[in-house]
């Protein structure tokens, strides 16, 4: 059974998701992966969300302040023997919904070109492409999105 708990970056078992993050990151990113791991911190996120498969955590994504009524999507990983199960969806549809309570009406987010099953997620969930914002703009390998919360 898939079970849902919200957290902030202090939640070990979020730590250890992200270090397998990043790992995989390390490979996909190559070259640029420094530049990456500088804008992908983890110190003092309030609104993290870890899921689980029975015991087993086996997913997490959080959400930051970017701008007024604006949060960005941080850290979506889900194991990769987990993938394929609706686990990045649920992850995402509680990222927004936890939005919604604090009143956010916006949410962005930047992926890697090289991670086609995060852009298919994103556009299969109402995000549309932007151009690349903040320190992703001159980066050839970023495509950034964007999602207007309703209701």
């Amino acid at each position: 059974m898939i079970t849902t708990k919200r957290t902030n970056s202090e939640d070990e078992d979020f730590k250890a998701l992200v270090k397998l993050l990043d790992e995989e990151l390390k490979i996909l990113d190559g070259e640029e992966h420094l530049f990456y791991a500088q804008l992908n911190k983890i110190e003092n996120i309030k609104q993290v969300i870890v899921l689980y498969d029975g015991e087993e955590n086996v997913g997490c994504g959080a959400i930051r302040e970017y701008a007024e009524n604006t949060m960005e999507v941080k850290r979506m990983y889900v194991l990769p023997g987990k993938r394929g199960r609706g686990i990045a969806s649920a992850i995402l549809k509680g990222l927004e919904d936890w939005s919604k309570e604090l009143e956010i009406t916006t949410l962005v987010l930047e992926t890697g070109k090289k991670q086609p099953e995060a852009i298919a997620l994103y556009k299969k969930s109402g995000y549309h492409i932007i151009p690349s914002y903040g320190k992703y703009k001159n980066m050839e390998n970023s495509i950034c999105f964007k999602k207007e919360l309703n209701g």
